[in-house]
């Protein structure tokens, strides 16, 4: 996990790198409310390094290493799902 949008206690997405280290920054579908309160729980304690953009989307990045799970759509725009964070 590379940072995330909206408020640190309740996110709205996530910004991922999927694949290898030096894969693009992509953004996660919005949260779903349960699972953005846990994750804004984990992000309490994180620190901020910054504000980048991904698919011009501009999200605050963070130093935290967290790996969550994700359900991968095909297609065109490729929407990636949060279903869980470890």
């Amino acid at each position: 996990m590379l940072g995330f949008t909206g408020p640190r206690l309740g996110p709205r997405h996530l910004v991922l790198a999927v694949g290898d280290e030096g894969g693009p920054a992509r953004v996660s579908a919005r949260l779903e409310p349960v699972l953005a309160a846990r994750v804004g729980v984990a992000l309490s304690g994180a620190v901020v390094v910054g504000e980048r953009r991904a698919e011009s989307e501009p999200y605050v990045r963070v130093v935290r290493d967290r790996v969550v799970e994700v359900l991968a759509e095909s297609g065109r725009h490729g929407t990636l799902t949060v279903t869980r964070m470890q």
